[in-house]
């Protein structure tokens, strides 16, 4: 463990690189092999709005990266934080704890909290009127959300207390299990209840892109899927009748094109509608 804590704290930007580029590569052939559903779209077409959005997220992240830095080193500094405050642990623990606790701030709070407040929702909205959800879709974000997410992020940082070398094991762990939840891949029904035990599976995060509500506002969780079991925002639903989209946005072509998603943030907030949960 020491060994990957080590490597971690010093991860070239190039290994960072290869991971974010060679998973999108990977589960983008894999989506060929075996897909959840055989869409009719111009596959290249599709992502390219979303490549777009990765771009724009990973030079706000790189612009940003600063605050990261100062953020993680005042709390090795003056031994803030959650886990810092805990009696001595085995490293793993440490380190599983770290990256436990950073998901919940860093992703289920922030995502839910998005789809709480009207506005931060009308940013959000960019990553939900994709009606075509693969691989790509995963780092569709609006500008305006990638500095939302960053900020918070460094509030988890500051709370928990991890050290540079778990923020970057959380983010390499988080850029994977974005691109494999969103990736329109098959994965055998019992082998994903399995997974959706600990960890969020293909099939749990598909139902948040169901295109209607009680569905969207559920299963907010990025890696593990704990923190939706524990606040009761888990949902099923059986994934041949998930509908990608939003309901009240339902423009397909405006929903493609890179202006228009930039000016979403901008449009007028209506109230979608909200149909019966069953189970």
């Amino acid at each position: 463990m020491e060994a990957i804590i080590t490597y971690f704290e010093t991860i070239p930007t190039l290994h960072r690189s290869i991971l974010l580029v060679g998973g999108i590569m990977f589960f983008w052939f894999l989506e060929g092999a075996l897909p959840l559903f055989q869409f009719s779209y111009k596959k290249w077409k599709h992502a390219w709005p979303n490549l777009f959005f990765t771009l724009t997220t990973i030079i706000i992240n790189f612009g940003l990266a600063f605050l990261l830095l100062k953020s993680t080193d005042w709390v090795a500094a003056n031994n803030f934080g959650i886990i810092n405050w805990l009696p001595d642990m085995p490293l793993g623990l440490y380190a599983l704890l770290g990256v436990l606790l950073l998901d919940f701030f860093g992703a289920y709070l922030a995502h839910f909290v998005e789809h709480k407040v009207k506005p931060l929702w009308m940013v959000h909205l960019v990553h939900h009127t994709d009606h075509y959800v693969d691989t790509t879709t995963g780092n569709r974000h609006h500008p305006i959300e990638s500095v939302i997410r960053f900020t918070f992020t460094i509030l988890g940082v500051l709370i928990v207390g991890t050290p540079i070398a778990i923020v970057f094991l959380y983010q390499s762990l988080s850029v994977i299990f974005t691109q494999l939840t969103h990736a329109n891949i098959k994965m055998p029904r019992k082998l994903d209840k399995f997974m959706s035990y600990v960890f969020v599976s293909p099939d749990m995060h598909k139902v948040h892109h169901h295109y209607i509500l009680p569905y969207t506002d559920s299963n907010y969780g990025n890696i593990f899927s704990v923190w939706d079991r524990l606040f009761g925002t888990y949902m099923k639903l059986d994934r041949d009748k998930i509908v990608y989209g939003v309901d009240v946005f339902p423009d397909e072509v405006a929903n493609g094109k890179i202006g228009e998603l930039l000016k979403q943030p901008f449009q007028k907030y209506q109230k979608p509608t909200v149909i019966a949960h069953k189970e």
